[in-house]
């Protein structure tokens, strides 16, 4: 097509409409049906048409319409994630990761927040799922009824992250959190700790702050049987630093006797751990403070906070592995990682 039908094709557009392929066409000098090609499938054309169809676009200000070449290909080249929070750095950076994997293959996110409640994770699967994602990868094993069938029934690859569950939906990429619970409540009492006290923020719906209590009681079973278990357990309370201090209190008013606090997020440690050398309170030495996550703040604290490190980067790199593999097709000959978890043993205890 020469440059002398350019300005027909430009005319017939209404001011304040989108740009056209046949623009681009009439821009590049090419048919309509090699600037689809090329954008769908850039190998197919030699360098220099991509290159003139290239130079044509960024001349037009030309945006291709991706609804109309999804409905074409029934694919829609996006992913929905949904995490608990967007206030938590640790799955920020799960995210992160996750997009990179995807991004590199030419996919979008969609984005939905929680904010930990059960129906709002419902109302946003279903508000997602009608975008037509071909993926779906949610922070999280427990989910009610419906959202479960939801993602079942979508007839898409689904990766839950962060948990270990018996029955997962479909791809799972996580870690125990009752055994690293575990784990910590037996380094304390390693150390010859014996009143170990288990303090948290336990929000309706946080699914992995109950599971890291329900380690606790466990551990506390088998390390000291016999023996009732300490808990500090606040429900009333935001997942934010001043919480910390003001579960400390809490700790030493209710277990007088307390040597030792396992905190179930480093957020709320820190905060205690701040609170405790305000307050002239010895740490270690006359109680020791633990925390859980290993966010980049726990390493800087004074002392620096014991804690337990999840892998955030690899959860997210994994997760988008297994959804890409779904994507294309391919069998999977494990849909089940566990990505596992580290005691990061600082001076805090």
């Amino acid at each position: 097509m020469s440059e002398a039908a350019s300005p027909s094709v430009r005319k017939a557009r209404r001011k304040g409409s989108a740009v056209t392929m046949a623009e681009v066409a009439a821009a590049a000098g090419v048919s309509m049906q090699t600037v689809s090609r090329a954008l769908r499938a850039p190998g197919t054309v030699t360098a220099e048409t991509r290159q003139a169809i290239e130079a044509a676009i960024e001349k037009t200000h030309y945006v291709q319409n991706l609804a109309a070449s999804h409905l074409a290909s029934a694919r829609s080249n996006t992913v929905a994630a949904i995490i608990p929070t967007l206030s938590a750095s640790v799955f920020a950076e799960t995210i992160q990761h996750f997009s990179q994997v995807l991004n590199a293959a030419n996919y979008q996110i969609f984005l939905g927040n929680t904010d930990y409640r059960p129906d709002r994770e419902e109302a946003v699967v279903r508000s997602l799922l009608g975008r037509r994602p071909d993926g779906v990868f949610v922070i999280g094993t427990q989910h009610t009824r419906a959202c479960t069938g939801l993602l079942r029934r979508a007839g898409i690859p689904v990766v839950e992250g962060w948990d270990q569950t018996r029955r997962p939906i479909d791809g799972l990429v996580g870690f125990s959190n009752e055994a690293a619970i575990a784990a910590m409540a037996k380094h304390l009492a390693d150390t010859g700790r014996r009143r170990i006290v288990f303090a948290g923020v336990l929000r309706r719906g946080d699914a992995r702050a109950a599971e890291r209590r329900d380690g606790f009681l466990a551990a506390m079973a088998t390390l000291f049987p016999g023996e009732a278990p300490r808990l500090c357990i606040a429900a009333d309370l935001p997942l934010a630093m001043e919480s910390g201090a003001c579960l400390l209190e809490r700790v030493r008013a209710e277990h007088v006797d307390a040597d030792a606090v396992m905190f179930s997020s480093d957020v709320i440690a820190a905060g205690a751990l701040l609170a405790a050398g305000r307050q002239g309170i010895a740490v270690p030495g006359e109680i020791a403070i633990t925390g859980f996550g290993d966010f980049e703040l726990a390493r800087h604290l004074n002392p620096a906070l014991t804690t337990v490190a999840v892998p955030a980067a690899t959860i997210g790199r994994e997760a988008g592995r297994l959804l890409l593999e779904g994507m294309s097709g391919r069998p999977l000959a494990d849909k089940r990682i566990d990505v596992g978890f580290r005691l990061m043993i600082r001076d805090s205890a």
